[in-house]
């Protein structure tokens, strides 16, 4: 009965309820694809940036207004099916923040100079995979697997971590995540990668899904936790709680996302390899 009183908490009811809502906005968006996807994950992504850039209180200055303007640019590159520029596009970005860092000298530590230049890859790419998973052969199916294995682990490792979690994971970073808990969240994805494949197999062209599903879940679980992990360790050192207020339950978009960020790209790239 501890245990059930223990979930039974306002944060985890508020939680459960901006998740539903969460999930409801993916479903639309998701569904409908193209255009609607790619403005919706730009606009996730600008959140992001933006958040990350207040922590280093670089939102309303020069390098964060480049930062917004790049991804701007970043996904107009993608809508424009430009992406074999896009590594061009990240050396520019860079020399265009290394001559504000110069020219500006010393108004601009290169730390702050660097987390903006940072921001791009760890949010605003990292996040696209969305829609590139989406877009790629099997993506209305696919791109399922990004949430299945990282909001589903997240919400199997809490409630596992909740009634049996005793050993601590990282006790110093994240001392209410357990072993127990992480053990639950990765074992949790699988099983929601293997019924997830198993309702909707006849509709899936790539060949396996009953064992490929639920390892790339399995594997994406298990990296999305130190997605989660590595996000807390950036607010730990700037003595934050959270990156923003604008989901309840759960603070900002890179509080919510932690996990999606790392889970997108290596669920395409994982499909791309073994699918």
């Amino acid at each position: 009965m501890s245990a059930i009183k223990k979930l039974m908490t306002r944060s985890f009811l508020e939680r459960t309820v901006s998740g539903i809502i969460l999930v409801a906005i993916a479903l639309v968006t998701i569904i409908l694809g193209e255009d609607i996807l790619l403005v919706t994950t730009g606009a996730v992504s600008l959140i992001g940036f933006y958040e990350l850039a207040k922590v280093f209180g670089m939102e309303r200055k020069l390098p964060g207004m480049l930062g917004y303007l790049a991804t701007a640019v970043y996904y107009a590159l993608l809508r424009m099916d430009l992406s074999g520029y896009l590594l061009l596009f990240f050396i520019l970005y860079l020399i265009v923040l290394l001559a504000v860092y110069v020219f500006t000298f010393p108004k601009f530590h290169g730390d702050e100079i660097m987390a903006v230049f940072f921001g791009m890859f760890y949010v605003v790419l990292m996040l696209s995979y969305i829609y590139q998973v989406r877009d790629m052969e099997d993506g209305k199916y696919v791109v399922w697997l990004i949430f299945l294995c990282s909001w589903g682990c997240d919400t199997c490792a809490y409630l596992v971590g909740v009634m049996f979690g005793k050993h601590k994971m990282a006790p110093v970073l994240s001392p209410k995540k357990s072993v127990e808990g992480g053990i639950g969240g990765v074992a949790g994805a699988a099983l929601l990668g293997f019924i997830y494949a198993y309702i909707f197999q006849e509709h899936i062209a790539l060949e396996h899904p009953l064992i490929l599903f639920p390892a790339v879940c399995a594997v994406g679980g298990l990296i999305s936790q130190i997605g989660d992990l590595a996000a807390s360790g950036i607010k730990r050192n700037h003595e934050i709680k959270d990156y923003g207020t604008l989901i309840p339950g759960h603070g900002g978009i890179l509080d919510r996302f932690d996990s999606v960020i790392i889970t997108a790209p290596i669920i395409y790239y994982f499909i791309t390899i073994f699918g």
